[in-house]
Order: C-alpha cells, then sequence, then structure tokens
C-alpha cells in the first residue's frame, strides 16, 4: 500500500523558485523540473524506506537536475513528509532549516 504525503511551505516554495528559474532559462523546462520532482516523489510513496536515511531524514536525488529531495516518514499515519527540495550547490546545513 503506498504511502501519502505532504509538504512543508519551505518545501512547496523551492520547487516554485526552481521552477520559475528554469521556466526562465528555457519556455517549458520549469515544466520538465516540475514533473520529475514530481515523479520521484510517486516513487518515494511507493516504497519510501528504499532511499538512504541521513540523520533523521531521507534523501533522493533527482534525474536531469542538481536536487535533493529530503523527506521524514510517518510509519503509523503511511506518510511520507517532504522537508525539501535542496539544491545540490548550496551549503549542506540549509537542507533542514526553514
Amino acid at each position: 500500500m503506498n504511502y501519502t504525503f505532504d509538504m512543508l511551505f519551505k518545501a512547496r516554495q523551492e520547487i516554485f523558485e526552481a521552477w520559475k528559474w528554469y521556466e526562465e532559462q528555457q519556455d517549458g523546462l520549469g515544466e520538465r523540473f516540475e514533473a520529475e520532482v514530481f515523479r520521484k516523489i510517486s516513487l518515494i510513496t511507493i516504497n519510501p524506506l528504499q532511499y538512504p536515511l541521513k540523520k533523521r531524514t531521507h534523501e533522493v536525488n533527482t534525474n536531469d537536475f542538481p536536487f535533493l529531495i529530503v523527506y521524514r516518514i510517518n510509519k503509523s499515519r503511511k506518510l511520507v513528509m517532504i522537508v525539501s527540495v535542496f539544491h545540490t550547490s548550496r551549503h549542506p546545513r540549509k537542507k533542514y532549516r526553514p
């Protein structure tokens, strides 16, 4: 049974900012970025434990874009909480800060 997912406001904001930047670079590129993020989230909800645990969160790279999806799992609620959609060139400590 698949998990459901939700996102912190920070993660939604990061997706929007990245989408906007990619769209400014090339029409449709932001849409490709967004589709890749949600494709990965879909894979996460199928088997959230398949990706590595780092500290108290799991991380998975997106394909074609330099981003990590950082998430936590609530097993009792069958919920994946997306904490951050993090550009890999940023300082790693910023993954966990609002």
